[in-house]
């Protein structure tokens, strides 16, 4: 039951005269007491805020402010016309996610500022603090004089009280398929990764990072930065000063304006916020970014079931068939393997061979890519116009076909919508594609940004890049579909408001194990991301590839981690939709691949019972239906024991435990598909030792007697 206790505290209002004082200080804390944010303005006026943590400085003096293009900037001469407290206590339930319910429990104080000279413009800052966080925001309020910013850059400030460790990724204008790196701020240098063969677009003009960006303090605290609610305003990348250890928000722009955001008044920004957490794990717990997002907007979503599935995906980046149909090389794909014509993959035969893999399998997804027309000419295209269709399938795919024959198995088709990164094509066959897809009931869709945005001089992660995106998942929630997003702008909990926006890609998935000519992910790159990535939404990574070694296919990649670290991750990388990626043929008759059969994809809890930033991490996560629990954990390329507690089993109860474990001399590198599986009794009295083979892991199933 959805209890609601939201009142305001009080309303206090200061005189012109008492605004003048130098440094006049306002303080908010966080219900627990443990987060207080003193708010002040400087001798020049200058709005600045600073954090502490359980009565410890984690955020030194930092200020706020705009520079606009065809207006002064506004950060100095401001006094404070009023302030405005609420506290709220509520709780939501999630339609599908990592928890039936969700806390939202905050302090919030409201800064009405003005400035004390011409033009006399208005803004408010508004600060929300919770038990692990903190989110501010700016608001524009409706004025004369003022109707239209026109924002050239906004000078939020992080100012660090150290020189943290941190883990990051470039702040890149196109793509956030990097690799993580692990520095002191101090040696933060995005600019040395500029180059990147395997990007199909990547711009990155400053020495910034991109969000969510995490840290560790010297007195082990952990930080991370992001932002939530990203509507109509450019995505928003952190500058490094390296030597004053000071974040800076610095916006993704275009080159096609002097602006990065154009808004009219009355607007708010997006939240910019901080999470704080005594132990790594506590940051994936959090769900502050989830609530400072609006609540549903868009009503029932029982049409969309989480599910596993299968996909005519993998076969395409091992070079055995092709995207386009028309070509007689593959000169379209990454794999840069020669084919004849004839190998194209998304087949109405094929198609049919995969639904009968998952029905089999308790798998109930088949994705198809390379379906409709346009694939020939997608990548290293110039002019990218109108080369798809969205509704148009090649002659050898018959798509009323696979629908009808996939319902008559139980699996239901994901329709793939690569755009090439041609976003306006993409719009005008929107409504007619989403119609056709709702006339077969279909109800969930991929799609995709592949390359340079057109037009040119637009980046994926702009204003009219997001508000493309955004407007994609608000259409298609009225015709009942559901997107996942690939090459996407960053997820900042829309999912709360728009339930259909139900994954993303946003990293460097496993699909750079098959091409990428830089060495693959590495053994520790899945033991960062649920600490950076994951904090800000459910992840299309493509999980469970068995053929590690990627034989025959690609003799000089390879997928780097054990076959029971590919099992855990469906645990531990969270997202409604979850991909067998592998071909199926490399499943069948492998015992491991019952847990993929019976690991659930929608949560009742979860439970972090560990973790270290690229080191390790287990999770335990019960499933909504059936109360059964499933628990994934995984280290980097060190092997290591993790002692486990079952204590977050219900008492008195009798479990049945599978466990899929790295097998005696496993190793990422040279024995990779060693596993060894076993079962035993559990209760919530249990304790066990999991032996992690270097680039390993543990699954287990956990199943009520």
């Amino acid at each position: 039951m959805k209890k609601v206790n939201l009142f305001i505290t009080f309303v206090t209002l200061f005189s012109l005269l008492s605004c003048q004082k130098e440094n006049k200080l306002i303080k908010v804390e966080s219900p627990d007491k443990a987060i207080a944010v003193n708010l002040f303005l400087s001798k020049d006026g200058q709005f600045g805020y600073e954090i502490n943590y359980k009565n410890s400085k984690v955020i030194d003096t930092s200020f706020l402010g705009f520079d606009f293009v065809d207006a002064p900037s506004l950060k100095k001469y401001f006094k404070i016309l009023k302030t405005t407290r609420l506290t709220s206590n509520t709780t939501w339930k999630m339609p599908w996610g990592e928890q039936d319910s969700v806390k939202n429990n905050y302090n919030e104080l409201k800064v009405n500022l003005q400035e004390a000279k011409i033009p006399n413009r208005k803004i408010n800052v508004v600060f929300r603090v919770f038990n692990n966080g903190i989110g501010f925001r700016y608001e524009f309020p409706k004025q004369e004089g003022f109707e239209v910013a026109k924002i050239k850059e906004e000078n939020t400030e992080f100012n660090l009280t150290g020189d943290h460790k941190v883990w990051w990724i470039p702040g890149d204008w196109d793509s956030y398929e990097h690799l993580y790196n692990t520095t002191k701020v101090s040696k933060i240098n995005a600019i040395i990764k500029r180059h990147h063969p395997n990007l199909n677009s990547s711009y990155i003009p400053d020495n910034a990072v991109n969000t969510p960006v995490t840290m560790k303090t010297a007195k082990g605290l952990y930080l991370s930065f992001h932002e939530a609610a990203l509507i109509d305003y450019a995505g928003m990348t952190l500058k490094v000063d390296t030597t004053n250890f000071k974040l800076k928000s610095n916006l993704v722009g275009s080159d096609l304006t002097k602006y990065k955001v154009k808004r009219k008044l009355p607007f708010n920004t997006p939240w910019r916020t901080i999470q704080i957490a005594d132990k790594a794990g506590d940051l994936i717990a959090s769900k502050m970014i989830l609530n400072l997002n609006d609540p549903n907007k868009i009503g029932d979503v029982s049409w969309f079931k989480p599910m596993k599935y299968v996909g005519i995906w993998w076969e395409m980046h091992l070079g055995i068939s092709t995207w386009d149909y028309e070509s007689t090389q593959d000169m379209n794909t990454f794999t840069k393997v020669k084919k004849k014509k004839g190998h194209h993959g998304a087949t109405t035969q094929n198609a049919k061979r995969y639904i009968d893999f998952a029905a089999k399998n308790n798998l109930h997804g088949i994705l198809v890519e390379g379906w409709n027309t346009g694939w020939k000419h997608w990548i290293g295209f110039p002019d990218r116009e109108g080369v798809f269709d969205f509704i148009t399938p090649y002659p050898d795919y018959n798509l009323k076909e696979v629908v009808r024959y996939g319902k008559s198995k139980g699996v239901q088709l994901i329709m793939h919508n690569e755009t090439s990164a041609a976003p306006r094509t993409y719009e005008k066959q929107m409504d007619t594609a989403y119609a056709l897809y709702k006339s077969l009931d279909l109800h969930t869709i991929k799609s995709g940004y592949v390359g340079p945005i057109i037009p040119k001089g637009e980046h994926h992660h702009g204003q009219w890049m997001v508000n493309h995106y955004n407007n994609a998942v608000i259409k298609a929630a009225k015709y009942q579909l559901a997107i996942d997003t690939h090459e996407p702008i960053k997820a900042t909990g829309m999912r709360r408001t728009y339930p259909n926006w139900v994954s993303r890609e946003g990293l460097r998935g496993q699909e750079f194990n098959a091409w990428s000519v830089e060495g693959g992910n590495g053994p520790e790159h899945t033991t960062i991301v649920p600490f950076t990535r994951m904090l800000a939404g459910p992840i299309d990574f493509t999980p469970g590839i068995f053929n590690l070694k990627l034989n025959p296919y690609k003799p000089n990649n390879q997928v780097e981690t054990t076959l029971a670290k590919q099992l855990a991750l469906y645990v531990v990388i969270y997202s409604p939709i979850q991909m067998a990626a592998d071909l199926p043929q490399n499943y069948e008759g492998n015992p491991a691949f019952q847990f993929i059969r019976d690991v659930g994809v929608d949560w009742q809890k979860t439970e972090i019972l560990n973790g270290e930033i690229g080191d390790f991490v287990t999770i335990a996560r019960q499933e909504r239906k059936t109360g059964n629990w499933f628990l994934g954990s995984i280290t980097d390329e060190n092997k290591r024991d993790i002692k486990i507690n079952f204590d977050f089993l219900e008492p008195n109860t009798n479990y049945i435990a599978t466990v899929y474990e790295d097998g005696k001399n496993a190793d990422w590198k040279n024995n990779p598909t060693a596993v060894s599986i076993r079962k035993i009794t559990l209760d919530n009295t249990a304790k066990l030792t999991l032996h992690l083979a270097p680039g390993g892991g543990t699954a287990i199933s956990i199943i009520k007697k």
